[in-house]
């Protein structure tokens, strides 16, 4: 698969298969290679906009102390806007509730990079299917230090495609109505933008599977 604009392409192992004129492959791995259990099984080694190589994998349970220190940094704007409200501190049942992944109706991607010896998650995307199993209704969140660089598409892709392959018809995201970088993002991604009937201040981002 091409990763648009770059040239770069993914094999079927998950790992990025570079052309001769950029860096080598051993190149762009070599931040992850002292976390080679991070490596297991499906991931992807991929480029932001800027070049930066970041990890992107299933969330398994091995990352929940990444995800309790991903949520503590985001900012009260940031927190706002993925669970459309704010708190000091996450409680044990919402770390429960976003750890707990089935691979089929409950699915996450989390991102990674390696910071001062060890692998800090910088995002994460996932779905969870509603009562009648052919939809599914999405987020995504990026740390505020790793905006603008092209992650949410990446993350947001490999949601959307792994929903397609598991059968889902109908992905959507609820969303609050000043959340401008979702509105750009779902935008860009193809989605569709409706008010909520019951919320004014939220909105109904949609996208076809089929």
């Amino acid at each position: 698969m091409q990763v648009n604009g770059t040239g770069w392409t993914i094999s079927i192992t998950g790992v990025i298969v570079m052309p001769a004129q950029t860096h080598s492959m051993a190149d762009i791995a070599k931040p992850f290679l002292p976390f080679l259990e991070a490596l297991e099984g499906d991931h992807w080694i991929e480029p932001l906009r800027d070049g930066t190589p970041v990890l992107i994998r299933p969330l398994g349970q091995e990352d929940r102390d990444r995800e309790i220190a991903f949520i503590h940094r985001l900012s009260h704007k940031a927190r706002r806007m993925r669970f459309l409200g704010d708190f000091q501190q996450v409680d044990k049942a919402t770390i429960d509730r976003l750890m707990d992944i089935d691979y089929q109706d409950r699915m996450a991607f989390v991102a990674l990079v390696h910071e001062d010896g060890q692998l800090r998650e910088i995002g994460v995307s996932r779905y969870s299917a509603t009562g009648d199993a052919r939809h599914c209704e999405c987020a995504v969140t990026v740390a505020d230090d790793w905006q603008g660089r092209g992650l949410g598409v990446l993350l947001m892709r490999h949601l959307i495609d792994i929903a397609r392959r598991k059968g889902f018809k109908h992905m959507f995201s609820v969303d609050a109505s000043n959340n401008d970088a979702m509105r750009d993002l779902a935008s860009y991604l193809g989605f569709s933008r409706h008010p909520d009937p019951n919320d004014s201040t939220l909105v109904i981002h949609s996208i076809s599977l089929v």
